[in-house]
């Protein structure tokens, strides 16, 4: 999508610089009204160096560009989501997305599969580790911004992910596709507390629906890009936004990509913030636990989960 005249590209896709979080008052409001407005931001001074991500970019490639034999050992089983494949079929007249992912459970560190995880490239596990590892502490830093940013004790959303927090990784491949129709990914919102996105560093394809249209987000190779999600939008009482998003193919050139996604521990409770619950601002969700099942199973069944979970 085209940028309008007169109108910056930070304007579509907000920059928040991390490192000025806690010093700078105006950059906590930006953060606050990017949070009610869109609920995604481009993250720079988020202290993990570019070389480092261009490191993690580079197993990604390494092991896409593997042969399919050698992929087909972290193959996934039928009908699981963990492991290698192209897009899973869990409704009868789904669309298909055009992309071949990896997908690992990286968090807790005891349920990690590690018959699934690449042996080749043979630092893919150690690259994989520090990445998460560093990007959980981003993750942990900015839901702390956030609550501050509401007028919350930083933790109130941090302890609502229990002390086993969920994280997962997907590597995303996606094929250049001629037709104009075929999307990588298609329109989702999703169902982590925060995800983080690591761009492939010149091929766009991301897009976010804003103001009733879908606008590319750009590169910013340095940048991590920060998606609410759902659970983020039932712990805020609907005052952070979970944006729907989407990735389009591109005709010519292939694309890779790594989303990280941050849940709370499925056996805990998530609720609405009480302090955000008033005459005002009505409690808008239940109390829930599990919300990444109840988004499963309402995608089969053609549901939107948020509006299954509204009071």
């Amino acid at each position: 999508m085209a940028t309008k005249e007169g109108e910056s590209t930070d304007s579509i896709y907000p920059t928040i610089d991390v490192s000025l979080l806690s010093s700078s008052e105006n950059e906590l409001q930006k953060v606050k009204s990017v949070l009610s407005s869109c609920g995604c931001f481009q993250a720079v001074g988020h202290g993990i160096p570019s070389e480092f991500l261009d490191k993690v970019r580079g197993v990604a490639k390494e092991f896409f560009a593997l042969p399919d034999e050698e992929k087909q050992k972290c193959v996934r089983a039928a009908n699981e989501v963990e492991g290698y494949g192209d897009d899973l079929i869990v409704a009868e007249k789904q669309v298909i997305d055009c992309c071949y992912r990896l997908f690992l459970r990286v968090f807790p560190v005891d349920q990690r599969r590690l018959n699934l995880w690449p042996e080749n490239p043979t630092d893919f596990g150690e690259i994989l580790h520090e990445y998460a590892t560093k990007v959980k502490s981003v993750m942990d830093d900015l839901s702390k911004v956030m609550a501050r940013s509401l007028n919350l004790d930083e933790d109130s959303f941090l302890s609502q992910y229990g002390a086993r927090p969920i994280m997962q990784v997907r590597f995303n491949f996606y094929p250049p596709s001629p037709s104009a129709d075929v999307l990588g990914v298609k329109p989702h919102s999703d169902r982590s507390g925060i995800t983080v996105l690591l761009q492939d560093e010149e091929v766009e394809g991301l897009q976010v629906f804003k103001d009733g249209a879908w606008a590319t987000v750009p590169v910013i190779p340095q940048a991590l890009v920060v998606n609410l999600g759902d659970q983020m939008q039932i712990m805020s009482n609907g005052m952070c936004k979970s944006p729907m998003h989407r990735v389009t193919a591109n005709a010519r050139r292939k694309r890779t990509s790594l989303v990280i996604f941050y849940l709370p521990d499925p056996e805990i409770e998530i609720e609405p913030a009480r302090e955000l619950v008033n005459g005002e601002k009505p409690r808008l969700y239940r109390k829930l636990k599990n919300y990444a099942a109840i988004n499963f199973e309402c995608f089969q069944n053609g549901k939107v989960a948020l509006e299954t979970v509204r009071l």
